[in-house]
């Protein structure tokens, strides 16, 4: 199976990471997507909504999404979170399955900074949606192994960001149009990011 691996906080998961998901599906003859979220991303600084709660929200946004599906690779593992590590994890679990890693150009020109970004090329096809005038080539400058790895294909342009999510939930502004209905009913439910 070809499977697209899409990795996050999703906190919240939102309309970006769904476009972005069913973009790299479709453009690559994807058979699923697997959302995988983090359990301790090593970047992050603030706090992290609890596994429950963002577990939760993904499996209300995907629902009815049969070739959309959840991996808690990195939920089951203690300590930070790094994609070659998830990778190996996942390679270990789905053996005949060739992997995608979807990601934004911003995030993959930024790969040289990634813990061992040899070993995730060697696992993944990397996937690049357009992002900001990303500068891929630089990466691959930086880390060779990239080199005829990274694919791009294109994504309408999505405004929506998790952090503007939170702000406007904080700041009682509507957020309908940023995330799936039973996203927006679950952070009210639960009071999250007041």
């Amino acid at each position: 199976m070809k499977v697209g691996i899409l990795g996050g906080t999703f906190d919240p998961v939102h309309v970006g990471h769904l476009a972005l998901a069913e973009a790299a599906l479709w453009h690559f003859g994807l058979d699923l997507v697997l959302f995988v979220p983090a359990s301790q991303p090593w970047r992050k600084t603030r706090e992290i909504t609890s596994a429950e709660h963002r577990l939760a929200m993904l499996r209300l946004a995907l629902a009815g999404k049969e070739r959309f599906a959840i991996s808690d690779v990195e939920l089951r593992r203690s300590g930070p979170t790094y994609t070659a590590d998830t990778l190996d994890d996942l390679a270990g679990e789905r053996l005949d399955d060739e992997f995608w890693f979807i990601a934004g150009a911003d995030a993959l020109a930024d790969l040289p900074n990634w813990k061992d970004p040899e070993r995730i090329a060697r696992h993944a096809i990397l996937a690049a949606a357009p992002r900001n005038g990303a500068d891929i080539e630089r990466a691959i400058a930086a880390v060779p192994a990239l080199a005829g790895r990274i694919e791009p294909f294109p994504l309408s342009r999505i405004d929506v960001s998790s952090t503007e999510i939170r702000r406007r939930v904080a700041a009682s502004e509507p957020i309908d149009t940023l995330v799936p209905p039973g996203v927006a009913a679950y952070i009210t439910q639960h009071g999250l990011y007041r």
